[in-house]
């Protein structure tokens, strides 16, 4: 099977849309299939024998540290020379708009995949005004696609319920070979606390941006100096961040890859997750593979990777006394041991090849109905 995904996000880019695509890819060539890729062009051609095809990337008005692909007719030109046996487009907004467009026109088999509230984001970024037009928007490009895929069954509830049509729900990764406890280290624990070892170590992964509600974190550390506070990750509200967070026991390490960025979360005492717009939260799994208790706000995603009191605790996230009141819990060596030991045991039987496979199983099934209606 030829295999052409059309996505608005690739290498080297660093977030958990590229992080399940590279599985998924590796996992598609492995299997035999073909995959070529197109995405905005940041100066990467190849993946481990797919084709990236890079497409002009420019900066977006309102998002301005990160380059994206817009709407283009190479796109038909592409898709019209590769004639893949099914086109999957991920997150469809701009280049992905002309790849739904195009597929559509030329009636391949397309499925699109959704993996970013930006509807929800309207609030953080002072345009809520746009809500309904955002909604309008999206719905009007994925219900072109034979299929949509979705990254939690409460996402496919908010979809459905705003008449998105033919969603299923694609399951959770996560790489549990790669993040486990073996990682720990004390030269990055010594890193990410500022020397600063004896205290607990709370540690938050992740895109840097208004939407994340970051700032929540601040309390715990206002309210004791016995935790510090380790950021990985980068993006638009950082600058902002670290003027927040000036004064406290607080690291910014900008991205870590590769066993930099497995060791950070093996080397940390609690992982934090303020964020209530998530569709999955890649980040939780990768932490609880690693060993890590998390607290996390209580949203429909993060209840289906949690459940309070066994892999991790839950907060209410309209109330900063409930989130302080919920780490301080973690203060109990014995409750993050409890947890940890839960959170790793129960993401074990977790991996990248069986929601790769389901993804496989989706291109046949789209494709074989998509030929027997023509």
């Amino acid at each position: 099977m030829h295999i052409l995904i059309i996505t608005e996000t690739f290498l080297p880019a660093t977030d958990g849309v590229v992080t399940r695509l590279t599985h998924s890819i590796r996992y598609f060539m492995k299997q035999g299939h073909d995959v070529t890729v197109v995405a905005p062009d940041l100066g990467v051609k190849e993946f481990e024998g797919a084709q990236i095809i890079g497409l002009p990337a420019r900066k977006f008005l309102f998002y301005r540290s990160k380059l994206f692909a817009f709407p283009s007719k190479q796109v038909r030109t592409i898709i019209e020379e590769q004639d893949p046996d099914i086109v999957h487009v991920v997150n469809p907004a701009f280049v992905g708009a002309s790849g739904v467009h195009y597929a559509n026109k030329l009636n391949y088999p397309l499925v699109a995949s959704y993996h970013t509230q930006v509807p929800r984001y309207a609030d953080y970024y002072n345009v809520s005004i746009f809500k309904p037009l955002l909604w309008w928007y999206f719905r009007k490009l994925h219900n072109k696609a034979d299929l949509n895929l979705c990254t939690s069954n409460v996402v496919k509830q908010e979809l459905d319920a705003h008449d998105f049509h033919n969603v299923e729900v694609w399951e959770r990764g996560v790489d549990t070979e790669f993040f486990n406890p073996e990682y720990k280290s004390h030269d990055m624990r010594d890193r990410l606390s500022g020397g600063q070892t004896d205290k607990t170590l709370l540690l938050f992964v992740g895109r840097l941006a208004p939407e994340k509600e970051i700032e929540k974190i601040r309390h715990v550390l206002d309210y004791s100096d016995q935790f510090v506070l380790g950021i990985v990750g980068d993006g638009p509200h950082r600058g902002e961040l670290e003027k927040y967070f000036a004064g406290t026991n607080t690291v910014f390490t900008g991205f870590l890859h590769g066993e930099e960025l497995a060791s950070a979360y093996a080397s940390a005492d609690v992982f934090v997750f303020p964020s209530t717009t998530e569709t999955l939260g890649l980040v939780l799994s990768e932490a609880m593979a690693a060993g890590l208790p998390v607290v996390a706000a209580k949203s429909g995603p993060t209840e289906e990777q949690i459940t309070d009191e066994k892999q991790g605790l839950l907060y209410d996230p309209s109330s900063n006394d409930d989130f302080v009141k919920t780490v301080r819990k973690l203060e109990d060596e014995s409750l993050r041991q409890r947890l940890s030991e839960t959170a790793y045991a129960n993401i074990q039987q977790m991996g990248w090849d069986r929601q790769s496979q389901q993804a496989l199983d989706i291109y046949h099934r789209v494709a074989e109905q998509k030929k027997g209606s023509s």
